[in-house]
């Protein structure tokens, strides 16, 4: 095809878009605007497919879900269409060429996710409402395969994962330096945290959860190596940021879990025997359990809201459940999982079901200022719950082997990790700190559903299981 014929088309075509373009616009239908965006990100998934893969940890942070603009039709852009997309994409190339390696099948983390993901089908066939069951695991399988099977290709190399860590880094200081400075015009009133991080983060607790998530590993990027006084100070800036988005969050949970993670950091470095822990964490569980009748007793005690902005109230209100309106709320949420439980111990009622059927659990006496008649308002408010009343007690068990087996993971392999690489030994470390800020905050939230947590978690998995194939085959870098 001559260069002459070829740029005829390519005007024509051009005029085509334009003019279909301008149709859209007319019509305020202004989200076919979006159309290049989407072809451009089509063409980068198929051709740049690694490029795109770490791209999304930037973009993860700053993810919009277009719920509030398309109504019912709750979708986290660019990123959940990225994933969905490569998620087809990497399916095909397997297929023909192979492209998840070999060593993430014989990963403990790969197996306990495997048996974690087949109880999710197997309770998607027996579900109360299949339908919303199949969609939840279809969820999470466009977050799983790309970030666990290509992502431990990717991060195969050492140079990815710092990428991987700087990318979700520069992404969540954009989302603080945002949230601070728009909380700042109100005087940082604790009303107005609930939603200044908005359109980036649904409300203040999924933003305090991540921007908690985001300290161990800034710390550790900062401590991993000696770098240049430029790159110092930028991240002596993006510490002091982490630290004033963390406090003005006002999550509670978030800033109980960065002290879980300095226990656990101070419980390794003075390396203190696993069976005492062990021993400390199943007396407290006796404890709540033995508890649990007076402290659901003394629910209906005091069902005002919180509002405070004083550091140290909001933290007793947190180790308080009983005499805060939120926490009252949280522990309703909780009975009503239990019930459910009890209800169908063995199946649950379905994976992602627990947000319909929960409202006809709740007990009169539970209920607070902020609860609904119609139980519309959301989730079990717990990582572990939220499975077991959904899939049972298998459900609950293979959640806890998957959280199992990353932590044994991750720990293994800071320890076993030569001392010679100290950069990836510090940002092991750092990961694993990241991960129990997490996990100890999900026992009072859960975000895995969401791009904002499945993709630093599950990225974070693949890079473990990566590690762990260069520690065992030899090939560890020492710098």
């Amino acid at each position: 095809m001559s260069a002459e014929r070829t740029n005829n088309w390519m005007f024509l075509v051009g005029a085509f878009f334009i003019a279909l373009l301008s149709y859209f616009i007319w019509k305020d239908q202004l989200y076919f605007a979006a159309l290049p965006l989407v072809l451009l990100a089509i063409y980068a998934a198929i051709f740049h497919t690694q490029f795109t893969f770490l791209l999304l940890f930037l973009l993860t942070p700053l993810s919009v879900n277009i719920e509030e603009y398309v109504n019912g039709f709750g979708l986290f852009v660019p990123t959940e269409p990225l994933l969905f997309g490569t998620m087809i994409l990497l399916l095909m190339q397997h297929v023909r060429t192979g492209v998840f390696p070999t060593y993430v099948w014989k990963n403990e983390i790969t197996i306990a996710l495997g048996l974690y993901l087949l109880w999710v089908f197997f309770t998607s066939v027996t579900s109360a409402q299949p339908l919303v069951s199949f969609k939840f695991l279809l969820a999470r399988l466009w977050f799983m395969i790309p970030m666990i099977l290509y992502g431990s290709r990717v991060f195969f190399q050492e140079k990815n994962i710092k990428i991987a860590l700087w990318l979700f880094t520069i992404g969540m200081v954009i989302v603080m330096v945002y949230t601070v400075f728009l909380h700042a015009g109100y005087s940082f009133g604790e009303k107005e945290s609930h939603w200044v991080m908005w359109p980036f983060f649904k409300d203040h607790t999924i933003y305090g959860a991540m921007v908690a998530f985001l300290v161990p590993l800034l710390i550790g990027i900062y401590f991993s190596k000696k770098h240049g006084p430029l790159v110092q100070a930028i991240l002596l800036v993006f510490i002091l940021v982490n630290f004033v988005a963390l406090y003005f969050s006002y999550t509670r949970a978030a800033w109980l879990s960065v002290v879980a993670a300095l226990g656990v950091w101070g419980l390794i470095a003075f390396k203190i025997k696993f069976s005492w822990v062990a021993s400390v964490v199943a007396a407290l569980g006796v404890i709540v359990f033995l508890s649990w009748t007076s402290i659901e007793q003394s629910l209906a005690k005091n069902k005002s809201e919180h509002t405070t902005e004083d550091f140290g109230k909001r933290l007793q209100s947190a180790a308080n459940v009983t005499t805060d309106a939120s926490n009252l709320e949280r522990i309703n949420r909780w009975s009503c999982a239990i019930e459910m439980f009890k209800e169908r111990p063995f199946l649950g009622f379905g994976p992602g079901t627990y947000a319909f059927e929960y409202a006809r659990f709740q007990e009169p006496e539970n209920m607070t200022i902020i609860s609904t008649n119609f139980g519309d308002g959301g989730n079990a408010h717990s990582e572990y719950l939220g499975p077991m009343a959904e899939m049972g007690v298998l459900g609950l068990v293979t959640f806890l082997l998957v959280v199992a087996a990353v932590f044994y993971k991750g720990i293994t392999l800071y320890i076993q990790w030569p001392k010679e690489n100290r950069e990836m030994k510090v940002l092991l470390l750092s990961m694993n700190l990241a991960l129990v800020t997490y996990f100890v905050h999900g026992v009072l939230n859960n975000y895995l559903d969401t791009d904002k947590a499945a993709i630093p978690i599950w990225g974070i998995c693949a890079c473990f299981i990566a590690l762990d194939f260069r520690l065992k085959s030899g090939q560890v870098q020492k710098v």
